[in-house]
């Protein structure tokens, strides 16, 4: 059976609310979350805090421009 994550197109979007005092304190939690979910590095798409915590919009690349895409292989 093939993996669901060979058959992303390019990229996995994570939405979430971080609670933190601060838009610096939201990005290094930005990045503790993508280690503790074994992600990596983590592009943050949109960003706004309130004061309370802050909403965050996350990207992680599965394929750039030029990898070879698995959802193209035909043995899938």
């Amino acid at each position: 059976m093939a993996k669901a994550l060979n058959k992303i197109m390019d990229a996995l979007d994570i939405e979430t609310y971080l609670v933190c005092s601060s838009a610096q304190e939201g990005r290094k939690l930005v990045q503790q979350l993508g280690e503790e979910l074994n992600l990596g590095d983590l592009d943050i798409m949109f960003e706004e805090f309130d004061g309370y915590g802050m909403r965050v919009r996350l990207r992680k690349y599965v394929y750039k421009p030029g990898n070879k895409y698995n959802w193209l292989s035909e043995n899938e």
